[in-house]
């Protein structure tokens, strides 16, 4: 048997679930989450988890199984995907890697660099750095640690910037380099790659769609749950979208339609940027869609046969 893994993107909302389920059923597979929220225990409802009805179908994994009170990197999903990969590989089923975060994917299809921890000393320095210079000088100043850096990052991206500034103080290699030695963990695997490319208008649809039903459900009470774990704000499940609205909405400064409307707002900006990353990261990729779940299914099969 080839070692297939077929991965399975596509933007916030666009049906990647149920295709998913529908290859799997037909391919005997089991489904690999590469979503960043529907990792988290905490929340089933507001990150969109598949269902028990789902979960019977076909075997899933990597979903609801970290706390949002842990720090989870990209790095420590491929270690935890790569375990399910061999897994399902030893019982003679296809992996299906199915979520949104193109950060994922890219672990898997290019690798991850192996830049050694930067210390919180070294961190702190290059941050209070960047706070006293400004971007501009900053970034002047980078340049002339690391030439590589020019054109290929730009001054305005404080985040990049102060990582490209760290690994350089601490590596004394450029990021860059760490970067070109990177090579990925499966280049004797066959991938399959799938890109749900559902047309705009569509998409608003399922967003709002979605959003009364995440509202009709306990949402209100998966975010009071969360908000009583008092997490810090640097970690990332504060960022997932409806936890800042929902909070506004209960604390009384915006009616539930604003708060529906804003959640759907939001989640239209992050699909754009889902959109954004694949034109950019997954030119490669098979773009495919049809309104038609068996039609798209037909499609894929294709694909991936």
């Amino acid at each position: 048997m080839s070692k297939k893994i077929i991965l399975l993107a596509g933007p916030t909302a666009s049906g990647k679930s149920k295709l998913a389920i529908s290859l799997a059923k037909k391919l005997n597979g089991e489904i690999i989450n590469a979503d960043s929220m529907q990792i988290f225990k905490e929340f089933k409802i507001l990150s969109s988890r598949p269902n028990l009805n789902d979960t019977k179908k076909v075997k899933h994994h990597l979903y609801g199984v970290i706390s949002v009170k842990k720090y989870f990197s990209a790095g420590d999903w491929l270690n935890e995907a790569r375990k399910k990969i061999d897994m399902c590989l030893k019982r003679k089923k296809v992996p299906i890697v199915v979520g949104g975060t193109g950060l994922y994917f890219n672990t898997i299809t290019k690798g991850i660099s192996k830049i050694p921890d930067i210390d919180l000393k070294t961190r702190n320095k290059v941050r209070n750095l960047h706070k006293k210079l400004g971007f501009k000088k900053f970034y002047d100043l980078l340049v002339k640690l690391d030439p590589k850096i020019k054109g290929r990052i730009v001054s305005t991206d404080s985040q990049r910037v102060q990582r490209a500034y760290e690994v350089k103080l601490k590596t004394n290699k450029s990021l860059f380099d760490w970067f070109d030695n990177t090579k990925s963990d499966f280049l004797n695997f066959e991938i399959k790659k799938i890109f749900i490319d559902i047309p705009r208008e569509k998409l608003l649809k399922k967003i709002s769609a979605r959003t009364e039903l995440i509202v009709k459900k306990k949402c209100f009470d998966e975010v009071k749950k969360f908000n009583k774990l008092k997490i810090k704000k640097s970690l990332s499940a504060n960022k997932l979208i409806g936890v800042a609205e929902i909070n506004d909405f209960l604390s009384g400064l915006i009616s539930l339609e604003q708060c529906k409307e804003l959640i759907n707002i939001k989640t239209r900006q992050y699909a754009k940027r889902q959109n954004t990353w694949a034109r950019g990261h997954m030119k490669n990729w098979n773009k495919l869609y049809s309104e038609n779940l068996s039609i798209l299914l037909k499609k894929s099969l294709k694909v991936v046969s």
